[in-house]
């Protein structure tokens, strides 16, 4: 398997960024906060009447954030550790949604008394929590939706219900004196199978009609969540034809009178602009007449290679060194026999590749510095630059 740089980006900024990293000590992520304002730009124009709310686990660095703040972009923050972070560079409460359904009273009503007035739910409990601690507020429910077969990362079980149970969290949160405002769903994270959505929207209007029809709840707003891709090794549609299509599934259902319709990108506007460097450690065999080899990288799934996890997310690799290819076990640095990243899909790396050399892991600007352990065997967390 041969990585084409010139795939993922234009040959001026991976020369820029390479130049960067050239200057320092592996491991580290370098970002390129230019890529983020382009894949902003063009997620709001192609949906133009959708509000975006960025999601700060994906990388919640101030560089980021405040690049947001500024183009306009609103925040879905799932801590009062992230609120307080996005708050300390002038975002406003209006601009800020509490999306994470499994929260303490306590940190409901620290979002209140910030100002923060829009909260996502999908249980009695938690629902009640909120009338309490932040009466009044607007909520949504956050459905189950399928797609867990077609997504690189999938969000399904952990969070929402089904739709009768979200029928009862809205017409109870009315009755505790909240304002019933819409239903969230998200189809997977690096989702490749664009029809999810359609099954996912038709849930939602059968729940907007119901309401409605039956006890006169007219719900305002549709949370999609996010889902859409970044450029990893399996490739997929264009943004334009994710919108294109999700656009005909609103209408379909809708007409042209949408509810409000808010997207919640994270993976899609960050995860391109960041190129992980690693320095290989060791290179091994395993007997005297094994086929593979052993890669091992001073980084790995706990210094900012979850997503490794399950072999789930395939990120590109690209080496300078060139040559015959031969297939490899790729592994991290830690004593731990769970820090593999990729065993079972079968990379290919140059035969000459050793001791010192560098490994590029493209597209690594979402989910790397967020998921990287504290102190894991004493290594400290992955460093990032920004560009």
């Amino acid at each position: 398997m041969s990585i084409n740089v010139e795939d993922y980006y234009p040959r001026a900024t991976f020369q820029k960024m390479k130049a960067f990293a050239d200057q320092h000590e592996t491991p580290f992520v370098v970002i390129d906060t230019q890529i983020i304002s382009q894949a902003y730009d063009e997620l709001v124009g192609n949906f133009p009447f959708a509000k975006i709310y960025y999601a700060v686990k994906a990388n919640p660095a101030t560089e980021i954030t405040e690049l947001l703040r500024d183009k306009g972009s609103n925040f879905d923050i799932a801590s009062i550790y992230e609120l307080d972070k996005v708050m300390s560079v002038g975002v406003d409460a209006s601009r800020i949604s509490y999306g994470n359904t499994i929260k303490k009273a306590r940190d409901i009503r620290y979002f209140y008394e910030k100002g923060v007035r829009m909260f996502a739910t999908d249980s009695e409990a938690d629902l009640r929590n909120i009338a309490k601690a932040a009466p009044g507020s607007k909520v949504y429910v956050r459905i189950l939706t399928e797609g867990s077969t077609t997504a690189d990362w999938p969000l399904s079980r952990k969070f929402g219900c089904q739709p009768d149970m979200a029928l009862d969290l809205l017409i109870l949160a009315r009755q505790l004196g909240l304002e019933p405002y819409g239903i969230s769903f998200h189809v997977g994270s690096q989702q490749r199978d664009i029809d999810v959505w359609d099954a996912a929207i038709a849930k939602v209007k059968v729940i907007f009609d119901r309401l409605r029809e039956e006890d006169g709840i007219i719900l305002k707003m549709i949370n999609m969540g996010g889902g859409f891709p970044a450029n990893y090794i399996q490739r997929t549609n264009s943004l334009e034809t994710y919108a294109e299509e999700i656009i005909r599934f609103l209408k379909e259902d809708f007409g042209d009178e949408l509810p409000e319709i808010i997207l919640e990108p994270g993976r899609s506007l960050i995860a391109n602009a960041g190129v992980l460097v690693s320095e290989v450690v060791l290179v091994a065999r395993k007997s005297r007449t094994a086929v593979e080899r052993w890669v091992y990288t001073d980084v790995g799934k706990f210094s900012g290679l979850i997503e490794t996890m399950d072999e789930s997310i395939k990120f590109p690799i690209w080496t300078e060194k060139k040559g015959e290819m031969e297939e490899v076990v790729i592994a991290g640095p830690t004593c731990d026999s769970a820090d593999i990243m990729y065993e079972h899909y079968k990379y290919g790396l140059p035969l000459n590749l050793s001791s010192g050399d560098r490994l590029y892991w493209l597209s690594t600007g979402a989910y790397t510095t967020s998921y990287s352990a504290v102190e894991f065997n004493g290594f400290p967390p992955l460093k990032a630059y920004y560009l």
